[in-house]
């Protein structure tokens, strides 16, 4: 698929919903237009919010599992039959080579059939506190959920805050940015499919701006707002929502650490790190920026990662040889590289400098080879923000506990990875990073069933697993007697 030459429009009350204002959508490979979108705000948010707040307080939704859990099993299977399809407009317009794709759209059904499964084993308690006395404790669901996803993976990520609100028994806002509006509305076609889903409880917008985002986070009707995103804009958004004490489950930044101890059995080891750099083209909240390496294996790691590197062939997804996709545009392209150049002059040593492609047919598009810079000073910019491009810093290490220091020297703590073939070593390493995931010998494994998510301004709450429910459930407590007595 070249092309797709469509209007992308909402999804709201069960309808088609255009604006005023229309943008383009671009494939990121060439910077040609594949189609235009309806570009929503203030207004469309607050049809959604009133759509979903109907249908939260009118339908039998919130109180219907069954129904819950019926609507989600088929959503799943629509999600199933319209894979490829999917994955087209996905590499088309956000750039992701095909198997990245399939990655991102193939771990959609089974996250909504998980929740299918929680929807219909969900429960409160109740005890008998003394003879005749009762307390029980039902879990409700909070009401309206606004979920905000970002560009680099909105399939997936969209549906990992959806699935747990649908099961919940929320009905739902969602804002999706205008960057991915072709795959949007392919999203939204296959909800419009579902015949199980009761009208309102799914809202779709898309905008290229913040403004709809805001509304949203203002209303008082939106008790909980699901984001995933930078920890700069959850730091405002929890902010802003403050005034209504809204609850916020937040998946933020990261700055991953992959730890490679002289022990790693790097044949296996170098290949993850390649993908952990390349993967989405770097712009991935777990991709691997940070590669620290024990001194003893250090010049091997770079002698064999820079040849690994120079070999990523940089193309678009249309080509099937392509390993690296580009960039979602050429405005985070200069970014980037203004990144590296600041790095570069504030000390840290380019082993390969990378870069913008600048010659040849790929110069159209958003195209940035991948960069290995080592550094000495872990303070320096490069080591502690996130990037959110093919961008590796390197740092030696002499011992463990150096290793775990560096580790734990960031603010974020979204994931790690750390490579050993010491039978204690990993775990105990593990136990010492403040991550909330730490891969052993491996990098983005990632489940349905368990949870996901960050220690310090790497988020709040927990998304995946039984855990990612409590974002959306309200507790309320019945305390009753009855009388043991026989009249």
């Amino acid at each position: 698929m070249n092309s797709i030459n469509l209007h992308a429009r909402h999804w709201i009350g069960g309808k088609w919903i255009d604006s005023p204002k229309h943008l383009d959508s671009i494939n990121p490979a060439t910077g040609m237009k594949i189609g235009t979108y309806a570009d929503g705000g203030p207004t469309e948010a607050a049809q959604a919010i009133q759509s979903a707040l109907k249908s939260f307080r009118e339908s039998d939704w919130r109180e219907n599992r069954i129904l819950r859990a019926k609507a989600l099993n088929e959503m799943a299977d629509r999600f199933e039959k319209g894979t490829d399809d999917l994955i087209q407009i996905l590499s088309l317009e956000n750039g992701k080579v095909k198997r990245e794709a399939r990655f991102e759209v193939e771990m959609v059904p089974p996250k909504l059939r998980f929740y299918a499964a929680l929807a219909l084993t969900e429960h409160g308690r109740a005890i008998e506190v003394s003879p005749g006395r009762y307390s029980t404790v039902l879990r409700e669901a909070m009401g309206v959920a606004g979920i905000i996803a970002p560009w680099n993976s909105p399939v997936v990520l969209f549906i990992r805050s959806l699935a747990p609100a649908l099961a919940a028994g929320c009905t739902v806002v969602g804002k999706l940015p205008g960057l991915t509006a072709q795959t949007n509305a392919r999203m939204c076609e296959i909800f419009s499919e579902v015949e199980a889903l009761p009208e309102g409880v799914v809202n779709v917008f898309t905008e290229s701006h913040g403004d709809g985002s805001r509304a949203i986070i203002d209303s008082p009707d939106v008790p909980v707002i699901s984001f995933t995103g930078s920890s700069r804009t959850g730091q405002a958004i929890s902010a802003a929502g403050a005034k209504h004490l809204k609850r916020f489950g937040l998946e933020l930044g990261g700055k991953t650490p992959v730890l490679i101890f002289e022990d790693a059995d790097l044949e296996k080891a170098l290949p993850v790190v390649e993908k952990a750099l390349t993967v989405f083209a770097g712009q991935f909240c777990m991709t691997g920026s940070r590669l620290l390496v024990q001194k003893s294996v250090l010049a091997t790691v770079r002698e064999n990662l820079v040849a690994r590197l120079k070999a990523v062939k940089v193309g678009p997804a249309s080509d099937p040889a392509s390993d690296m996709g580009p960039m979602i545009n050429r405005e985070n392209v200069a970014r980037v590289d203004a990144m590296v150049e600041a790095a570069i002059k504030q000390g840290a040593k380019a082993i390969l400098r990378g870069g913008p492609v600048k010659d040849g047919p790929l110069s159209k598009g958003a195209f940035y080879q991948p960069t290995l810079l080592e550094i000495n000073d872990h303070s320096l910019t490069i080591a502690q923000d996130e990037v959110f491009g093919p961008v590796l810093a390197m740092q030696a290490f002499d011992t463990e506990e150096e290793a775990v220091s560096l580790a734990n020297n960031s603010m974020y703590g979204l994931a790690a990875s750390v490579w050993s073939t010491n039978v204690d070593r990993p775990l105990r390493v593990a136990r010492e990073i403040n991550a909330g995931t730490v891969w052993i010998n491996n990098w983005a494994v990632v489940y349905s069933e368990t949870e996901e998510g960050g220690y310090k301004q790497s988020g709040l709450g927990r998304l995946n697993g039984i855990a990612a429910m409590d974002d959306f459930i309200e507790y309320k407590t019945i305390v009753h007697e009855i009388n043991l007595r026989a009249a």
